[in-house]
């Protein structure tokens, strides 16, 4: 399996089972261990989104966000170059496993704080040459900072991606054995949550450049496959 150094700037990709590349995100990693890859990235790390994504979070209109996967089921999308905003990111993909579970930090106080944790149902990862692949299975999973409450997010675009076929029979079983996984990890405080104190602390490297992306190229197949 491939591995990655500390600091070293890698790339997310969500990739359609077509193999058209469905978002970029430009990311620097923090580890690489046995047990996970764990990225970050702070405002201004360059991204590439779907066009209608990008129209969404500009004109604050979610109902555009369902017109994107209509776009995705027509075959029909063009990515839009974008920079991540506000917060600082750090992203903990375990291997093999159909989540990956995000912090989000915010300004505070002349500092940043842990806004909440946010669990993404995805693909296993597929490490490339430049990164990783994945694909953004639409139904989330939203934490406060301690891990006392939680909420799902996005179930209506899961359900709407589910009738266009975008998420497939296997890959519905899959999210729901992934969703009780997650839930049992919170409860139990064990895989990233283990150690969620050291998360807390966790702040953006200053010396590290802003991630940026390479030129777009074609979706490659994996040099090492995580599982799924």
């Amino acid at each position: 399996m491939r591995s990655f150094d500390t600091g070293q700037t890698v790339v997310r990709r969500d990739v359609h089972r077509s193999g058209r590349v469905w978002s970029e995100q430009a990311l620097r990693v923090v580890a690489d261990t046995g047990e996970a890859l764990v990225t970050a990235c702070a405002p201004g790390a360059e991204a590439r989104w779907p066009a209608l994504y990008a129209q969404a979070r500009t004109e604050g209109d979610r109902s555009v966000r369902m017109e994107a996967f209509d776009a995705m089921a027509a075959g029909e999308w063009e990515l839009a170059d974008s920079r991540w905003q506000e917060t600082d990111l750090l992203l903990w993909k375990p291997n093999g496993v159909w989540f990956s579970v995000n912090a989000f930090f915010v300004p505070a106080d002349g500092g940043r704080r842990l806004r909440n944790w946010y669990v993404n149902f995805e693909h296993p990862t597929v490490r490339t040459t430049d990164g990783f692949d994945t694909f953004d299975l639409a139904v989330d999973l939203v934490v406060d900072p301690d891990l006392s409450r939680w909420q799902w997010k996005d179930e209506d675009e899961y359900t709407h991606a589910r009738r266009l076929g975008l998420i497939t029979d296997t890959e519905h079983q899959a999210v729901d054995d992934a969703r009780a996984r997650v839930l049992a990890l919170i409860e139990e405080r064990s895989g990233p949550f283990a150690n969620a104190a050291a998360w807390t602390s966790w702040r953006w490297e200053p010396a590290w450049p802003t991630p940026r992306l390479p030129q777009p190229v074609p979706a490659e197949k994996g040099i090492a496959s995580e599982g799924g």
